[in-house]
């Protein structure tokens, strides 16, 4: 068994790293509040009814884009807005990445966990000034990175006496157009003594593949959720929309809502055997 620091998410009965499986979900970019709204009332009702943890997610800004003229998002003034309106309305957590140092703290009023996008993971000012803000930090392991060295981005949260962080594995390059994910990997970093979670959609991205936009296999997500939870990380990362086939981004990889609580209901069994048999 391998013990992990456990947080607790201020102002919620919610606690990352415990006794029962959180879930970060929400549509890839906010392109609205209308849609972010029909996502979070729908996993709200799920994760109340599965007994899991849920936080929201949404992004502002999609920085990382393959293509110049690709779709951005709503921008941080409109996005901090509908999330604000959404964690008033739901009673939840909310998450948004940040990409520059100036957005931490702003981003901070509103939200109560940081996100730092994979490709970011080594920019040392962002890490730190995330962690500077008090809030919990949810960190996407690069594509590019040993889970192992995982510790040094640890390091950078230590020294702001932040020990609210999460490692997210969300795939590594291998070859051309593909990630794979390693489960012993999922199990080195939980060594590092910090929740992990799995990055059940990214996982599936093929970059690269669609040539001006980043393809992917969504029909795999459940099955890398459930691998991940049988594994034994601490939660689920995962993008969901009502319509992924015209979502302004990641649409080949988001799971379709209405899908969502029947691929729930059978993670919420994975993780609840993991956790029966002790792996975690």
């Amino acid at each position: 068994m391998l013990d992990v620091k456990p947080f607790d998410i201020e102002g919620f009965d919610i606690t990352i790293g415990k006794d029962k499986m959180t879930l970060i979900a929400g549509p890839c970019s906010i392109e609205g509040y209308e849609m972010c709204d029909e996502v979070a009332g729908e996993l709200v009702r799920i994760c109340k009814k599965l007994d899991i943890n849920y936080i929201f997610k949404g992004s502002f800004d999609k920085a990382n884009r393959s293509n110049l003229h690709a779709g951005r998002g709503v921008g941080i003034d409109k996005g901090l807005e509908i999330l604000a309106d959404i964690k008033e309305k739901y009673g939840i957590p909310v998450t948004t990445d940040v990409h520059e140092t100036y957005q931490c703290a702003r981003v901070a009023e509103v939200c109560d966990i940081l996100q730092i996008p994979a490709y970011l993971c080594r920019q040392t000012d962002l890490i730190v000034e995330s962690a500077a803000t008090g809030k919990a930090v949810n960190i996407k392991k690069g594509q590019f990175m040993a889970p192992w060295n995982m510790d040094n981005v640890i390091e950078k949260m230590l020294s702001e006496n932040n020990e609210k962080i999460i490692l997210c594995e969300r795939g590594t390059t291998f070859g051309y157009n593909r990630l794979v994910v390693d489960m012993q990997g999922l199990l080195d970093m939980r060594k590092l003594g910090y929740p992990v979670f799995l990055d059940a959609t990214h996982s599936v991205q093929q970059p690269g593949s669609g040539h001006e936009f980043t393809s992917g296999n969504r029909e795999f997500a459940p099955y890398m959720m459930n691998a991940g939870l049988a594994v034994g990380v601490d939660g689920i990362f995962a993008e969901i929309h009502p319509d992924p086939d015209h979502a302004v981004s990641d649409g080949p990889s988001q799971i379709k809502l209405e899908y969502a609580e029947q691929i729930l209901t059978r993670a919420k069994m994975y993780d609840d055997l993991t956790r029966r048999i002790n792996v975690k």
